[in-house]
């Protein structure tokens, strides 16, 4: 007699690093329908259904799948959450903003669909990654001082993860300790006059959901004096690695920055 599986098996993801997390470990099957922003693998939202943005959703499509778990992130999607439980749906909702954090939420998916070898499995290499960078970085001669931007009205530095990412791989971010304790976007407001007196060697931009204009760092107040404006170290990441608290930051981001700090060494 087959044992009866008591785990989700019908899944709405509401952001991106479910469905990343999930056709890596092999168990796409669970998914019913995807965020837009869902990107990895290559040509998933022709593979599922598109119910939601970031902060909308379909409730009404969402319902018609009659999900038996929607996974979604952050506070700006109470709304979606709120709805979806008045109609009777199960929710989770996480809240990462660290490193670990984002270990933890993979851990938690994981074995919410009983898939605790796989996922260990998974959570290994990306451990391993991390700890390659942290091997890499050691070694450098000198760790470049960088100011990372995710918006730029008003100025907002980067959100934890970004900078525990960025210190692992061998930068100094100068705004370390306001990512570290800023929870909210609010709490990780910057001034001009500040960046100009930390006097950054690299700017890391990374504006989510717009285009990066780096040629108007130049114009910005008392910048010209800034390492990384003379020496053209103005640098666009995608926000779809560096803003998503899933996988891809860890797979692909690391070796992006280890690759820009490496070649900082050179200068």
């Amino acid at each position: 007699m087959n044992s009866p599986n008591f785990f989700p098996s019908k899944i709405i993801c509401m952001t991106e690093e479910s469905v990343e997390f999930f056709h890596a470990i092999g168990r796409s099957d669970v998914i019913q329908g995807v965020s837009v922003y869902a990107i990895r693998p290559h040509g998933v939202k022709k593979m599922h259904p598109v119910i939601s943005s970031f902060t909308h959703a379909n409730i009404k499509k969402i319902l018609s799948f009659t999900p038996d778990l929607v996974i979604g992130f952050s506070d700006i999607q109470k709304d979606i959450a709120r709805d979806l439980i008045a109609e009777g749906v199960d929710v989770f909702i996480s809240n990462q903003r660290s490193l670990q954090d984002i270990l933890r939420y993979l851990n938690t998916i994981g074995n919410m669909i009983g898939e605790k070898e796989k996922t260990e499995d998974f959570l290994r290499v990306l451990v391993d990654k991390m700890n390659k960078a942290r091997e890499i970085s050691k070694n450098f001669l000198y760790r470049p001082k960088v100011y990372i931007e995710e918006w730029d009205e008003p100025r907002i530095c980067g959100i934890r993860w970004f900078s525990e990412v960025v210190e692992l791989c061998g930068g100094s971010d100068i705004f370390a300790e306001k990512s570290r304790h800023g929870i909210k976007a609010v709490d990780r407001f910057i001034t001009d006059s500040e960046v100009v007196a930390f006097n950054p060697d690299i700017i890391l931009a990374c504006w989510c959901g717009k285009k990066v204009e780096v040629e108007t760092f130049k114009s910005r107040a008392g910048y010209s004096e800034i390492s990384a404006i003379k020496n053209s170290q103005v640098i666009e990441l995608p926000p779809e690695i560096f803003l998503q608290p899933g996988p891809a930051l860890i797979l692909e981001g690391i070796d992006r920055l280890i690759s820009l700090f490496l070649e900082f060494q050179k200068k």
